[in-house]
């Protein structure tokens, strides 16, 4: 091969792996969200959390090579331009746009893995296509996060008024107060204290009525009665973080209710981490990747 088409083959390599292919060979585009290619293999789709960015896989894709990994970001986090996420619902759609992702781009069945908000996003997209994915793992989220906000007999209707009240704060919070809040938020997921400035920039560099938004749409949504739809095999993987006024065995107990509609579904607790787990527990995290991919 003379070296002008070397040169010309590289650089469509290059192309492909920034700018995905949809069928019939024109590049992904979405108002919603980017998706970029990393390594080559089996495919996987990773789906960041709220206010973060799909950089928060950085060190998971270097730790467990031998895939294809399509890092999803959504627009508007992290210093994205918000694009289609100006107004309205923010997970829902996004997981619909993925789907159309995985559709377009011709994946066979990928595996999909959410942190957060992330974790929300793959368990309604297994959910609601059925033969979208192979299997789904989700990072220290649960179906129905109210009973976080209202207690334990928490229900759509008695925590909606606390979710307006946390939307309506976060969207009227100026710099310092936003800043504050987001640093004291931050010490509680991550362990790691060296870790902490790049989520708080991540967090303060997202849309502040989009984060307002997508806080208040998980709060208020129960995608518990859609999880008996997943038929694939499920990966749980959470924490008890310091803040949670319960015991560790108060928080498997609580796990296990969440996700008792999915009979396969493996659930395991992470000792010594907080809510970014790839951050705090890096080793055990890529050995639990390794395991669900590999399984």
């Amino acid at each position: 091969m003379k070296r002008r088409e070397f040169v010309m083959v590289a650089a469509l390599v290059v192309a492909g792996c920034a700018a995905p292919m949809a069928a019939g060979g024109q590049a992904f585009r979405s108002e919603r969200i980017t998706v970029v290619t990393e390594g080559s293999g089996p495919d996987v789709v990773l789906v960041h959390g709220l206010g973060s960015s799909r950089d928060v896989w950085r060190e998971t894709v270097a730790a467990v090579p031998g895939y294809r990994y399509h890092l999803v970001q959504m627009n508007g986090f992290g210093g994205t331009a918000v694009g289609g996420n100006t107004s309205g619902l923010v997970a829902a759609p996004v997981a619909e746009e993925i789907a159309r992702y995985i559709s377009e781009a011709r994946l066979q069945r990928p595996a999909i893995i959410g942190h957060s908000m992330g974790g929300h996003i793959a368990m309604s997209l297994a959910a609601r296509h059925p033969g979208a994915v192979s299997k789904v793992m989700v990072v220290d989220m649960v179906p129905f996060m109210a009973p976080f906000f209202g207690g334990p007999t928490a229900t759509l209707e008695s925590v909606r008024p606390v979710a307006d009240q946390i939307r309506d704060r976060m969207t009227a919070s100026d710099a310092a107060a936003r800043r504050s809040t987001t640093e004291a938020t931050i010490a509680t997921m991550i362990r790691s204290e060296g870790r902490r400035p790049e989520a708080v920039r991540h967090s303060l560099e997202s849309d502040q009525s989009m984060s307002a938004r997508a806080m208040h749409e998980l709060i208020t949504t129960d995608l518990r009665p859609e999880l008996s739809s997943i038929k694939v095999p499920l990966t749980v993987l959470y924490v008890r973080s310091p803040a949670a006024p319960i015991t560790d065995e108060q928080m498997d107990a609580f796990y296990r209710a969440s996700f008792a509609a999915v009979p396969q579904a493996r659930l395991a607790r992470i000792p010594d981490a907080y809510h970014f787990i790839m951050w705090d527990a890096p080793e055990r995290f890529a050995q639990e990747v390794r395991s669900f991919l590999g399984g």
